[in-house]
């Protein structure tokens, strides 16, 4: 087994003690800093010599980076990567010149499940003080759900309000047949889906919109937006046109997410500004899948 002469965590990561413990294994140096780097220039810094490096999402890693860092031969990122597209790590870049690259899925999708789940209910049952959703007190049993994606955090929310008896319907730039057959979900059409639904949920990938004032229109009132991905799944003035029409709710985790910070004093807008996919178990999910992806490039085994 080959061995990383020089790890850095360029920011926090959520790497666990005891998975720094097991990592001295695989690497002969390790070091984390614990505050966001500010620039690109201090990320090369930080980098240095090093030939491994751990990454999250919130900073792009581009070629303008990747260039001054020659002893570069992996990447860990220490989150999701569903697609090149949507990566803030330049994949085909560092593909170019011999660096690996690798990344995670499927690890916190039911935190964003419960997020869904419990701001629902209250929203449904005026839990927070406000006027229910549906004008009065209301079970999600024949809410109509509206999915945007369906990849494995979408599916995780369909099954939490399916098994509370919310009737599913999604849209994806492909369908899942099987889904539809075994689960019952029905694909609409953007515009169908979003006039005929109750609650839209968007679980898209990163830099994706699809609402914009025609879109929106079609949501109308006495409905909730749900933004649960790394990117706005809208345009800015069009949901600020629709946050302004009666009984509309935006509820998005990640100020990432979120739009811009003026959203933020509305009163129909919550934002946590923290990822709903973090939890406890979510971070043991994570420290599992970076360790196993980095053991798997010090044993030779090509990704």
């Amino acid at each position: 087994m080959k061995k990383i002469k020089k790890l850095v965590a360029i920011q926090p990561v959520s790497i666990l003690e005891e998975s720094k413990e097991k990592l001295k294994e695989f690497c002969e140096e390790i070091i984390f800093f614990d505050s966001q780097p500010e620039s690109a220039e201090e990320i090369v810094e930080r980098i240095g010599d090093a030939d491994a490096v751990f990454v999250s999402y919130t900073h792009a890693i581009g070629e303008e980076i990747l260039a001054k860092c020659p002893n570069l031969v992996y990447i860990g990122m220490c989150c999701s990567l569903y697609s090149e597209e949507s990566s803030n790590v330049d994949i085909a870049y560092a593909r170019e010149h011999g660096i690996t690259v690798t990344g995670i899925r499927d690890y916190g999708d039911e935190g964003v499940a419960e997020y869904v789940l419990m701001n629902l209910i209250g929203r449904l049952h005026e839990a927070d003080g406000h006027p229910p959703l549906l004008g009065e007190s209301s079970e999600i049993s024949g809410a109509r759900i509206g999915l945007l994606g369906l990849g494995a955090s979408a599916q995780a929310v369909a099954r939490a309000l399916g098994a509370m008896g919310a009737q599913i319907s999604y849209y994806s730039r492909t369908r899942k047949p099987e889904l539809e057959e075994q689960e019952g979900y029905r694909y609409c059409e953007l515009s169908e889906l979003l006039k005929e639904s109750d609650v839209v949920c968007s679980c898209l990938s990163k830099n994706v919109t699809l609402l914009y004032e025609e879109e929106f229109e079609a949501l109308g009132e006495n409905t909730i937006l749900f933004n649960t991905a790394l990117s706005p799944c809208f345009e800015q003035r069009a949901i600020e046109k629709w946050l302004d029409r009666n009984n509309t709710w935006y509820f998005c985790d990640t100020l990432m997410g979120l739009g811009e910070e003026s959203l933020l004093a509305r009163e129909n807008v919550r934002c946590q500004k923290r990822s709903s996919g973090m939890t406890r178990q979510a971070v043991i999910r994570l420290n599992k899948k970076v360790l196993e992806n980095l053991e798997r490039y010090c044993s030779g085994n090509i990704f």
